[in-house]
């Protein structure tokens, strides 16, 4: 029986292999699918517009010209300003939360409008989900600055006026959820002493009333205080970060002064609203981070007191979380309001 088993076998798995190749020949080989083709996206195709949380002639507005001028020859677009005041950042946050995710419209944020106002209420854009980050341009400390005029000679001399005579001095600020704002009120929590606090609409108005003398002292950016330090405009009483600046070598530090826990660094990036295709992003972060490499745009951020810092958007979003989580606790631990 086995001499017999073998070749039945043998022939009948010569059919199977003869079957199989007939089959192949019958049914055509599929070709392998073609990856399906993405068109680019054409960007920009028209005046791409930053727009900027705070009046003309502040920090704010100068660090988006200088970025706007280097931008938009890498782009093929001409880069404006919209300077749209108020609210703390709000209007401009909401209007640029809202505008269309085409990357035509953009804005220069910072801690103000990403961080601290929405830690301090309630506001009808969200920080974090209705923006995508492009990234980051840099940081500058707060200078704790009063009018030439004022007859105080340090912070220590302030500090004991205050105490003396808690409504002799008025402060100016941003806008109550500005920098500015959290500054002055940290100083007063630090340092035991009150102090009147006067809002206005942006950096600009408080400076200027500053220099008049109808508020006594601020908490500027260095980067928006240092032209009026310079020109002897503004006493430079000291730096609310955690070292001193290389423009101001023999202003102390708060901590120095003797106040401690007042550390407020500013930071500025660029935002598009939510939802702007992300090869629209990648384009603009790495305009942006070119524009930020040059050397004459290094050297105005840095001559104003701001140290350049570029970004991917993925830390720029990172930074935002964490400095909002950071604020909420400071509203609380200080009792800040909106009012």
């Amino acid at each position: 029986m086995k001499t017999l088993l073998a070749p039945v076998a043998l022939v009948a798995t010569a059919a199977l292999t003869a079957l199989t190749a007939i089959s192949a020949l019958a049914v055509p080989i599929a070709a392998p699918a073609a990856a399906p083709t993405v068109a680019p996206i054409a960007y920009p195709t028209r005046t791409i517009t930053i727009v900027v949380p705070t009046a003309a002639g502040g920090g704010n507005d100068a660090m988006a010209r200088t970025i706007a001028q280097k931008l938009g020859p890498l782009l093929g677009q001409t880069v404006i300003i919209d300077n749209r005041a108020g609210a703390n950042g709000a209007i401009a946050s909401e209007f640029v939360a809202r505008a269309a995710p085409d990357g035509h419209t953009l804005m220069l944020g910072y801690v103000g409008t990403h961080a601290m106002n929405p830690a301090l209420q309630k506001l009808r854009y969200d920080p974090v989900t209705d923006f995508e980050p492009v990234g980051l341009v840099g940081y500058s400390p707060t200078l704790m600055v009063a009018n030439a005029l004022a007859p105080v000679k340090d912070v220590r001399d302030l500090a004991s006026q205050l105490k003396a005579k808690p409504d002799r001095y008025s402060y100016a600020s941003a806008g109550n959820g500005t920098a500015p704002h959290f500054a002055a009120e940290l100083f007063k929590l630090n340092a035991g002493v009150d102090m009147l606090g006067v809002p206005y609409k942006g950096s600009a108005p408080a400076i200027t009333d500053t220099l008049g003398g109808q508020t006594q002292f601020m908490f500027p950016s260095l980067f928006t205080a240092i032209p009026y330090v310079k020109a002897g405009k503004l006493k430079p009483l000291a730096v609310a970060g955690p070292r001193r600046s290389h423009l101001l070598p023999d202003v102390p530090t708060l901590k120095e002064a003797g106040v401690d826990g007042v550390e407020v660094q500013q930071w500025y990036g660029v935002f598009a609203p939510a939802r702007t295709p992300r090869p629209i992003v990648d384009k603009l972060n790495k305009a942006l981070n070119q524009v930020l490499a040059d050397k004459e745009v290094i050297k105005r951020i840095e001559d104003h007191g701001a140290d350049v810092e570029a970004s991917t958007p993925e830390q720029l979003g990172t930074l935002v979380k964490s400095e909002l989580t950071k604020w909420k606790a400071v509203v609380q631990k200080a009792r800040l309001t909106a009012e």
